[in-house]
């Protein structure tokens, strides 16, 4: 065996250990899931499971309402994914495929939002919110006004993923040949036209990554809900899982239960999204 080839073995080794270290608190977190609490309090959180049962899953979903959060959690994951990748592909088309004074300004403005803490605005948002009126409407706003309403977290939540958005979006789209534009622009189609017809068709894995990407991080997305919406009813769905820990004890088991159940959608979106969103980051790496 060859010098070359010990550290290729050893990075394989560490990786492989890594994943190993990983997946023990996965795993036990998905045995603990299906045993009553009086059997890991007795026989501990890594011991072999005697009992499995649904129990934990059925008490998590009543206790925790998780009905009503998974349907808020969509009213604001939804819009707010579709319309961030809406933007944010007409702002990286106009910056990527047109030559005018302003485009890297405008670039480098959307990027330089992804440096800004989301705790740095919080206060004059919040009163920016306080002071926005909203037509009462049931499920979206009870409160009167932008802060407590569902659209108001669907815009801040758009306003913070769209600057990455454009970078990526821009970047990529930089890779296509502009004479596609210029054969367009030839046979008479309109700028809309161009991007509609022409450039998203050839941005779809790229989009396909970044809504994978993006559904993800706004559903697992807990500050801006906390610090914008008062009612613990109209908290999304990362939220429930407060209701599930008590203030004298908490059933780790129910919580492990209610973990499971929450990140589900996430687990579906990236399984009917992976040959895309694996083809986006691959074609990428081709391209960069």
């Amino acid at each position: 065996m060859t010098t070359k080839r010990w550290p290729r073995i050893a990075a394989h080794v560490f990786l492989i250990g890594l994943g190993i270290l990983w997946m023990v608190p996965m795993v036990g977190m998905v045995f603990s899931s299906f045993r009553p609490y009086s059997e890991t309090s007795v026989d501990g959180f890594f011991s072999w499971p005697d009992t499995l049962t649904w129990d934990n899953f059925t008490e998590a979903w009543d206790r925790g309402d998780m009905g009503r959060h998974f349907l808020i959690t969509f009213v604001i994951v939804v819009p707010a994914v579709v319309i961030t990748l809406f933007f944010a592909s007409m702002v990286a088309f106009a910056v990527s495929r047109f030559s005018w004074k302003f485009n890297i300004a405008l670039l480098m403005l959307f990027t330089a939002g992804n440096l800004l803490p989301p705790q740095a605005i919080i206060q004059p948002l919040f009163q920016l919110y306080l002071r926005i009126p909203m037509p009462e409407i049931p499920l979206i706003s009870e409160s009167g006004e932008l802060r407590g309403s569902l659209i108001g977290l669907i815009l801040i939540n758009v306003a913070f993923q769209s600057g990455f958005c454009t970078f990526v979006l821009a970047n990529y789209m930089k890779t296509l040949p502009k004479e596609l534009n210029e054969a367009a622009m030839v046979d008479g189609a309109s700028v809309w036209r161009q991007y509609w017809q022409i450039v998203m068709p050839l941005t779809r894995p790229a989009i396909a990554a970044l809504a994978t990407l993006e559904f993800a991080w706004i559903y697992n997305d807990y500050f801006w809900a906390v610090a914008l919406i008062q009612q613990g009813d109209d908290l999304p769905i990362t939220s429930s899982l407060r209701n599930l820990s008590g203030e004298f004890f908490t059933d780790d088991n129910l919580v492990a239960a209610g973990s499971l159940i929450v990140v589900l959608p996430t687990l579906i979106v990236y399984l009917l999204l992976r040959r895309h969103f694996i083809g986006g980051l691959a074609l990428g790496a081709n391209k960069g």
